[in-house]
């Protein structure tokens, strides 16, 4: 039995000192981003079978660290302010593609510190390349996954085809009057291209694109035409620049103004301007609300057609007539404006939102979607297999990968710039050097303990 207890305290020293390569091995990666620590878990050794059916009452033979287990809790959030950085915020893991150590295939990291390389790839540190669903050409994204890349061609023009505007139109303004046609009432003013700002009540300029991706000036007037504040009548013209509409007459240059269209708004009344009480007199837009011009830009074969959104009409129910132009007793104003053309652009970077979704940034100011990232969920992160450089493999006990995108069945959400740092805690480890390092020395304590008690035997026949 004394030779027993020195083996007993053999393999504790053993175990202790696997533990104590364990928790060497947390703190060496305290600062590895998307490191996940483990724990070394101790089992007891028999000195028989269990099929042997003896009693409990033998005692065992020492111990043995059965399995090295990876704690897959969440490590905390740091932002970088990095476009290209991304962290999982819950369960899941990033897929790259290529070759580690001589086995080329899919991988798994938490380390989201990836970048573009000079083949357009997204990859990590080590030139694994980022798998992803990419994106279609209508905003859908492909079924299966693939390489994300990002194309390094510039982005072609495209012609504004719709404008937005959203504002409000003063009910208690009156209608022009024209001086040249006495009262009462006195004659309306007409709207004159050549003098708009003098024969309107307010405008707005937007700058639209044409084919080529060419920028241009179009301003838009609203001229109250009727005669009441009762009425809710309000014209609009749309103005294009003439240096911009190629000569009506060879050598002859255009005026600065041209007329591309016009149009005509009516408005349920603003009830403290019409008559009090009155069905739907609430300032909001009853009809002409799908107006569109067509402009002959120079250079540009045909004619573009730009339809003018100035917001839905008001349904059966009352809903609607709210969101584009209104008439309220309150000054003019533009809250919101739009058009949905863009010139030419180069690529200038990517950035990834929250929903892991690659958005491929261009020098014109637009973002297109390239790809989204496609996370891998296991049935048990415990039986991932370690690759090295901040990687995991599939294996019989982890499962086959289930691909999914960020927050969406139980996987976590993306954190747009952003790394998930080390989920070693300091202190945790030092109290384990601790607890360690008494026990490697208890069980050397059993070691000289039985080495004495050996010595006694020995010391018998003399």
């Amino acid at each position: 039995m004394v030779l027993k207890a020195m083996n007993s305290g053999v393999s504790g020293l053993r175990a202790e000192g696997e533990a104590l390569g364990v928790i060497g091995d947390n703190i060496a990666n305290v600062n590895t981003t998307g490191f996940k620590g483990q724990r070394a878990i101790f089992q007891d050794v028999l000195g028989h079978s269990i099929l042997a059916g003896t009693g409990s009452s033998l005692p065992g033979s020492g111990v043995r660290v059965g399995d090295i287990q990876q704690l897959f809790t969440q490590g905390s959030l740091a932002n970088t302010g990095i476009g290209t950085d991304v962290a999982l915020n819950g369960d899941g893991f990033f897929t790259v593609k290529g070759s580690v150590d001589g086995v080329t295939g899919n991988f798994f990291t938490r380390a989201g510190t990836f970048n573009i390389n000079k083949d357009g790839y997204l990859v990590n540190p080590n030139g694994l390349q980022v798998q992803g669903y990419a994106a279609n050409p209508d905003g859908s994204f492909e079924a299966s996954i693939s390489s994300v890349k990002a194309p390094t061609a510039a982005i072609p023009p495209h012609a504004t085809e719709n404008m937005t505007i959203v504002a409000n139109l003063d009910a208690s303004e009156g209608y022009i009057p024209d001086p040249a046609v006495p009262g009462p009432p006195p004659g309306l003013l007409a709207f004159a291209p050549l003098d708009p700002a003098n024969t309107s009540n307010f405008s707005t300029t937007m700058t639209v694109y044409d084919d080529l991706g060419t920028s241009h000036s179009l301003d838009v007037y609203f001229k109250k035409t009727d005669t009441t504040e009762t009425d809710g009548i309000w014209d609009w013209y749309a103005l294009a620049h003439g240096e911009d509409l190629p000569e009506a007459v060879a050598g002859t240059p255009n005026p600065e103004f041209v007329q591309v269209g016009n149009g005509t708004l009516t408005f349920n009344l603003d009830p403290t301007v019409g008559t009090v009480g009155a069905l739907l007199d609430d300032g909001s837009v009853a009809g002409g609300v799908a107006p569109a011009v067509s402009i002959g830009f120079a250079g540009i074969a045909g004619n573009q057609d730009i339809t003018l959104n100035f917001g839905t009409l008001m349904d059966a129910n009352g809903v609607g007539g709210l969101d584009g132009i209104t008439q309220f007793g309150s000054p003019e104003n533009v809250s919101s404006q739009s058009q949905d053309g863009y010139a030419s652009g180069d690529f200038s970077g990517i950035s990834i939102d929250g929903e892991g979704v690659v958005m491929g940034l261009y020098t014109n100011g637009q973002k297109l979607a390239l790809s989204q990232l496609a996370i891998a969920k296991f049935r048990s992160n415990d039986g991932l297999g370690r690759a090295g450089q901040s990687l995991w493999i599939d294996t019989r006990d982890s499962g086959a990968a289930a691909y999914g995108t960020a927050g969406s069945g139980g996987r976590g959400a993306a954190s747009s710039g952003a790394l998930e740092g080390s989920n070693v805690d300091l202190a945790e480890e030092f109290v384990g050097l601790i607890q360690h390092q008494r026990s490697y020395t208890a069980n050397s304590k059993t070691i000289t303990t039985a080495d004495e008690m050996l010595q006694e035997l020995m010391n018998i026949k003399r």
